[in-house]
């Protein structure tokens, strides 16, 4: 078990007919329900709250306390209708532990359609993503994470996955990042397309987790700014797998009927110069090197340069908008390294 809340929850007004919280503690709730809440992140500069939407499906018998978590990027939604689909078709009286569902962390970046956390005027907005654990003591960012982790996340979690997509002119297969053997071994259980060992990136949900000694994998579904249902339901079937993994459904997890491919280090195929790119491979598909994988073209259509990969790989994101300025990605191609300084990721 995690380390536990440090004080109960603590409910400081209503919302219509939901509690607004300044902290979660799943331990005191009772068990065979499904509670929401709003969460009082922070307040905006006019002393208002900013609420993140919380709910929480406790289980009848006692178990592990998993917590799944999406829209830390305000442009990334397909985890949002994930939670949703599992929060209404999770039945507490059969479950085994806790869902700790957040369907919204970054409330002003949603509000913006914004990777980034937008709650004022700033040219220079923050990556929410970028900024777990946070400092309640300081303003801004800083508040927002720090209240987020301290009052909500880490005190609920045995295990984590935060749900994301490619953001804005990009798409990724479903794909996720992990950093440990139980990190890989859940990866597994939710049968992505692409597995990409990685070191984790400071400041994130997935990496401050793990540091803090809870297994957790960021979890990639398709593109930003959309629902897509082929998505989705991938995503509940791979996180309902996991569920039964940790014990919390009846039943055994199920092998995935296509294994994904694993890989350690990214190679970028960038334009090399500004103009219309057409893909002539499909997104998560296997590449040989020198193979051709797109071609620049200038105004009137000619073609001025073709793009080959620059060894095998497979092909784990690429650009939706065609306009592309030059340095811009055009694929991402995932490989295995043998270098061992690559083993957990490069």
């Amino acid at each position: 078990a995690g380390t536990p809340a440090a004080a109960a929850t603590e409910r400081v007004g209503s919302i219509g007919d939901i509690p607004l919280i300044d902290r979660l503690d799943v331990a005191d709730l009772p068990g065979a329900a499904t509670q929401r809440f709003w969460f009082r992140a922070a307040d905006t500069v006019l002393g208002q709250p900013w609420m993140v939407p919380v709910i929480v499906v406790k289980g009848a018998s006692r178990g592990p306390r998993m917590l799944i978590t999406a829209g830390i990027d305000g442009d990334e939604l397909n985890g949002i209708d994930i939670i949703h689909r599992l929060a209404e078709t999770t039945d507490p009286a059969t479950l085994s532990g806790t869902l700790v569902l957040v369907p919204g962390l970054n409330t002003p970046g949603l509000l913006q359609s914004t990777r980034e956390f937008t709650p004022d005027y700033s040219r220079a907005s923050p990556n929410l993503n970028r900024s777990m654990p946070g400092n309640e003591e300081r303003g801004g960012v800083e508040r927002y994470a720090g209240r987020l982790w301290n009052r909500l996340l880490r005190p609920n979690a045995d295990q984590a996955v935060d749900l994301h997509t490619q953001s804005r002119g990009t798409a990724y297969p479903m794909y996720v990042f992990a950093s440990t053997p139980r990190a890989r071994a859940m990866a597994e259980l939710v049968a992505p397309d692409i597995i990409k060992l990685d070191p984790g990136v400071k400041g994130s949900v997935e990496t401050e987790m793990v540091n803090d000694g809870v297994p957790a994998i960021t979890l990639e579904l398709g593109t930003p700014e959309a629902f897509n249902a082929e998505m989705i339901g991938r995503g509940v079937a791979g996180i309902t797998n996991l569920m039964r993994d940790m014990r919390m459904i009846a039943g055994k997890p199920v092998a995935a009927a296509v294994q994904p491919f694993t890989g350690n280090k990214l190679a970028v195929v960038s334009a090399p110069r500004a103009g219309w790119a057409r893909l002539l491979v499909p997104l998560g598909s296997a590449v040989a090197k020198d193979q051709i994988v797109a071609t620049m073209q200038d105004g009137f259509g000619r073609v001025t340069d073709t793009l080959v990969a620059p060894l095998a790989g497979r092909i784990s994101s690429s650009f939706t908008d065609p306009r592309r300025d030059k340095g811009d990605t055009i694929v991402r191609i995932i490989f295995l390294s043998d270098d061992p300084k690559c083993d957990a990721g490069c």
